[in-house]
């Protein structure tokens, strides 16, 4: 008999991404095979973020065009996972009566048994447990793993934070950090298939702490496989960096030196509104300390703009941060009320003017992540190529400090580590010839 076919779509982070690839694998069990075409597809799953409103909008606007597209066909089992599952539960229902399981994501490995049971009984159902050392322990005999030069593992999920402004503690629940001993399998089994980077992932992946295993012993453990050449981490909570772990930055020539560091704000009043609990000033002692072990060292951010409460003289504060520090990439929104957490009872500013502070904030970014390219013009870079690009003319890969490069694709494969001569830039990219 043929399997039946399923379509599967990630919303928001890279989490969700690295979620989405297991599902598929959970769903290889039960015989469905994955999909690109949804017009053929026998089940949907949505694996949904919770952290924006727009992305949870755009959420039930794709279910309403696939309920149309499928209004003279068959209706195929829909399943909405992740956060928005998760936030909003049964309530779900009330917002779409297409969709027919409700699984949150820590209760993801539980889908083989959740289609199984309503494909007999027709019945809705609601899964949003929140029991992720059991998802590990299922989803390590679920590990199917393909050809990729570079590859996310998660190691740590949850918050224990309550940032006032974030669901993650209410989606995700509380800190967990995955066995030190599973990580490594993963990471023997993913090199023996090519992987060369390998990108550790979590809420606050800085706080790992597996028994006695810290993150600065997980980054040891892992640079000890030979077929390993890069480790990077993401994402960060500027708490959670201990004098062992900055001095890695200096100690493992594997870890590269570029570190994703949310600040969201730099004003100290923004920061205590959003229960960041640091300082502007204890943020850039961080990042000197970090220069002070490797000045090679590029810094990548989140920031909100528009939270409630902030002044204009607030916002020069965050301004003042960028300027200071000079980041080569980051991400800026605006704020975005997520029911259920503090913030979201608090007077809201103006959506004129938190698009403005947006635009000032995102051009003084910009500015600064092209500066940083062109000063590569010119220099050599150590690239890690991944791929050929679309149309098969060039090869992509990326530089120490995560920076997209692209050359031609004479003498290169995938997995290669190659010097290349930085010739021209654009905000996003480098293009460069072999040295």
């Amino acid at each position: 008999m043929k399997n039946k076919n399923f379509f599967i779509k990630s919303f928001g982070c890279q989490m969700n991404e690295y979620d989405s690839n297991k599902i598929v694998q959970l769903m290889n069990s039960i015989e469905y095979d994955q999909t690109d075409n949804p017009d053929e597809a026998e089940c949907f799953i949505f694996n949904t973020c919770h952290i924006r409103e727009k992305a949870n909008q755009k959420v039930y606007s794709d279910i309403g065009k696939i309920k149309k597209n499928f209004r003279f066909k068959k209706k195929p089992i829909f399943v909405l996972a992740g956060c928005v599952a998760q936030a909003e539960s049964n309530i779900v229902f009330e917002k779409s009566d297409y969709i027919d399981i409700v699984v949150g994501p820590q209760s993801y490995h539980k889908l083989p048994e959740l289609i199984n049971s309503f494909k007999s009984n027709k019945k809705k159902i609601v899964n949003t447990d929140l029991d992720v050392d059991e998802k590990f322990s299922v989803l390590d005999q679920f590990k199917h793993y393909k050809s990729k030069v570079s590859n996310f593992i998660t190691i740590q999920e949850g918050c224990d934070k309550f940032c006032k402004f974030c669901v993650v503690p209410y989606t995700r629940g509380p800190e967990f950090s995955r066995s030190s001993e599973s990580i490594i399998q993963e990471v023997s089994k993913l090199s023996a298939t090519g992987t060369k980077e390998i990108i550790l992932l979590g809420q606050n992946v800085s706080s790992y702490n597996y028994r006695d295993t810290s993150l600065a012993k997980l980054i040891n453990m892992i640079s000890e496989n030979p077929e390993i050449e890069r480790i990077r981490f993401t994402t960060s909570h500027p708490n959670d960096f201990d004098e062992e772990l900055i001095n890695m930055f200096g100690e493992n020539e594997k870890l590269m030196p570029q570190i994703h560091l949310p600040a969201q704000s730099g004003s100290d009043k923004i920061l205590k509104y959003m229960n960041r609990n640091y300082t502007k000033k204890k943020y850039l002692d961080l990042i000197a300390k970090f220069l002070s072990i490797n000045p090679n060292i590029e810094f990548s951010s989140d920031f909100i703009v528009g939270y409630p409460g902030e002044t204009e003289d607030d916002f020069n504060e965050t301004l003042d941060l960028i300027h200071q520090v000079k980041f080569s990439t980051s991400y800026s929104f605006i704020y975005s009320q997520r029911p259920g957490t503090p913030a979201v009872n608090q007077d809201q500013l103006s959506p004129e003017v938190c698009e403005n502070r947006l635009k000032i904030l995102q051009d003084a970014l910009f500015d600064y992540q092209l500066a940083f390219n062109t000063q590569r013009v010119g220099k050599i870079e150590k690239v890690l190529f991944e791929n050929l690009t679309q149309n098969g003319e060039q090869f992509f890969g990326r530089n120490e400090h995560m920076i997209p490069v692209f050359t031609k694709k004479d003498g290169i494969n995938s997995g290669d580590i190659k010097k290349v001569v930085i010739k021209d830039c654009n905000k996003n990219n480098l293009f460069g010839i072999l040295a």
